[in-house]
């Protein structure tokens, strides 16, 4: 086989298009080497429009440059000139070509080989990696997230969990809406911030791929306001579940914010903190040691820690009614333990009270849990692998790109692209 023929070969390549040189700089490319591939089609006198597919006669040819993955260490280029069909709807138009992407300065296994890099390293090592500047190859990777996201068909999703993750330091926050799913999950739609109107943008986003906001039957959140009114507004069908691990979170913050408070009078405390934030079994023993002092001694920093354990037992009922009776039982005692006619008492309870009250004015949510156990667990884990990304990048330059890496990593999108691993 001759080398042209073994490039074609190598390359996919059929007619009309044909691997016509291939010539090797060994001082090109920066002095890596460079290879350059040049293709023509052979014998061809008419090429479809890239806008109707109509076969029109060639208007003329404009010649291209395509960075193609590296032949060995040598960076590698497919050049060709390409015809412009003069359409008798649309006008003059460039046709494509089968080795790229519209408007790509790369071809398809270039930028597959870029997408299959992207979710498990930086962009800035990635363009490292291929010798290219991230710039572009950000550009690279929102456009094929955006054309994938565009054959998402959503006419199916009856349930979404819905959560927030930071962007970066202070408030910057993007709200990520995803569908549960028995083995795995995927992520729906990301908009920058978590107000209300990140369910509007939701909705319309949503009806775009073929579903409807009346078929939601289930969604699964926090208890923020900004949350329980978008819902209201847009999913109107759906029961709304307050997930589970939201709710301890609360109990755990009021337990922390009495501890800050009785730490001013009982300086033992100091230095405890993340003693309350555990679970008995996950304490070392010095830990454990320290909690059992402090329940010896009454503190109301203990009370609250047993508040919260007590509550997760609520999670192991077996049904909806021993459920609901246990949460009853469990805000009574809770009321009555930070109940005191000492106001300096009352007062260093105020955390737990009002915690207990939220708990109680959102039952019904609460209690939703055991219609069909939903939690925002897929979106806690996804959250991780997200956050470990931005910690590797150091931060992303834009919300754009920040969402873009989210759907590289949970979107479970299908570029299209050629599979680099398992094509033949």
């Amino acid at each position: 086989m001759e080398t042209n023929e073994l490039f074609q070969a190598v390359l996919g390549l059929t007619p009309p298009w044909r691997v016509t040189q291939v010539t090797f700089d060994p001082k090109g490319g920066a002095g890596r080497g460079q290879v350059d591939i040049q293709v023509e089609a052979v014998g061809a006198s008419s090429f479809p429009c890239p806008e109707c597919g109509g076969s029109w006669p060639a208007h003329d040819t404009v010649e291209k440059t395509w960075r193609h993955l590296d032949l060995f260490q040598h960076l590698t280029f497919l050049h060709a000139r390409v015809a412009r069909t003069r359409c008798g709807t649309h006008g003059v138009r460039l046709t494509s070509v089968p080795w790229a992407r519209e408007g790509s300065g790369f071809t398809l296994f270039f930028e597959a080989y870029v997408m299959m890099l992207a979710p498990q390293m930086p962009m800035a090592q990635v363009a490292k990696a291929v010798g290219e500047h991230d710039t572009r190859l950000w550009r690279l990777a929102e456009a094929h997230v955006e054309r994938a996201r565009e054959r998402v068909d959503m006419s199916k999703v009856e349930a979404v969990i819905v959560d927030e993750t930071a962007r970066a330091r202070g408030q910057c926050y993007v709200t990520l809406f995803a569908e549960p799913g028995e083995q795995q999950g995927r992520v729906l739609f990301v908009t920058e911030g978590r107000g209300s109107d990140t369910f509007l943008a939701f909705a319309a986003d949503f009806a775009s791929h073929g579903g409807s906001p009346a078929q939601i039957r289930d969604v699964a959140m926090d208890m923020s306001a900004a949350f329980m009114k978008g819902a209201a507004e847009t999913l109107t069908f759906a029961e709304v579940t307050f997930d589970r691990f939201h709710v301890m979170k609360l109990l755990g913050d009021a337990t922390d914010e009495i501890r800050r408070i009785e730490v001013k009078e009982r300086p033992e405390l100091k230095g405890t903190r993340y003693d309350w934030l555990r679970n008995p079994r996950s304490l070392s023993a010095e830990g454990c040691e320290r909690v059992t002092s402090f329940h010896r001694m009454n503190l109301r920093t203990a009370k609250a820690y047993q508040a919260r354990l007590n509550l997760q037992n609520l999670w192991k009922m077996p049904t909806l009614q021993l459920a609901r009776e246990y949460l009853r039982r469990w805000c009574t005692w809770a009321k009555r333990v930070t109940a005191s006619k000492d106001p300096n008492v009352a007062a260093g309870f105020a955390p737990l009270r009002r915690a207990v009250e939220t708990i109680r004015e959102h039952t019904h949510g609460i209690l939703n849990y055991f219609r069909r156990r939903m939690t925002t667990a897929l979106l806690e884990g996804f959250n991780s692998l997200v956050q470990a990304a931005r910690s590797r990048a150091r931060g992303y330059r834009s919300p754009a790109t920040f969402m873009t890496m989210i759907y590289l990593i949970a979107g479970r999108l299908d570029f299209g692209l050629p599979d680099l691993i398992h094509s033949k």
